[in-house]
């Protein structure tokens, strides 16, 4: 679990560090260039480390960058705020794979349920470009305390919702079939 959180930590360095500066110093021209030399520090970093650096790296890299660059020269922060609609979005795709969860999942669940992972795993996609789209709307409204608001809790809120009622259900389709066979 704690290597989860490190990598998330990880994952969002750059927005962490625009967020933070923000809202200490109220500069959107400082936390921009702080966040863009953050990422590209963080990269540069990984390498002579030796570390394998991903696609998703270098994508992440790339929109910090290019959104970074678009929040400097217009001095409007809607552009990096935007950044973690284009995760959601991204994610979401992915989990439009028919079956993505199944290999996810302890066997009992894939071998007793799998027509429900199939179909919890559109639901996460919905929730994904549903919580995308609300980055982008809370985004576009320059609010950056309603934007902390809805990424650090709106949308993590929405995930851990999502993940308690798909294992509250899982486990009560599955208790209810493994009934039904014994009977």
């Amino acid at each position: 679990m704690k290597d989860v959180f490190a990598r998330l930590a990880t994952d969002f360095f750059s927005t962490i560090v625009f967020l933070a500066l923000y809202l200490i110093t109220g500069d959107v021209l400082l936390a921009t260039g702080v966040a863009i030399a953050g990422a590209v520090a963080q990269v540069i970093y990984s390498r002579i480390k030796g570390q394998q650096l991903t696609f998703m790296t270098y994508a992440s890299l790339a929109l910090v960058i290019v959104l970074g660059s678009a929040t400097l020269l217009t001095n409007d922060p809607r552009f990096v705020l935007a950044k973690p609609s284009i995760a959601h979005f991204a994610i979401g795709a992915i989990m439009l794979k028919r079956g993505w969860m199944l290999r996810y999942m302890p066997p009992i669940v894939s071998e007793t349920i799998p027509e429900y992972v199939t179909v919890a795993g559109y639901a996460w996609a919905a929730l994904m470009f549903a919580l995308g789209a609300g980055v982008i709307a809370v985004a576009s409204t320059g609010d950056m305390k309603l934007w902390a608001l809805y990424v650090s809790v709106v949308a993590i809120g929405a995930k851990v919702a999502a993940f308690a009622v798909q294992y509250a259900a899982f486990r009560v389709v599955i208790t209810n079939r493994i009934r039904a066979a014994r009977a």
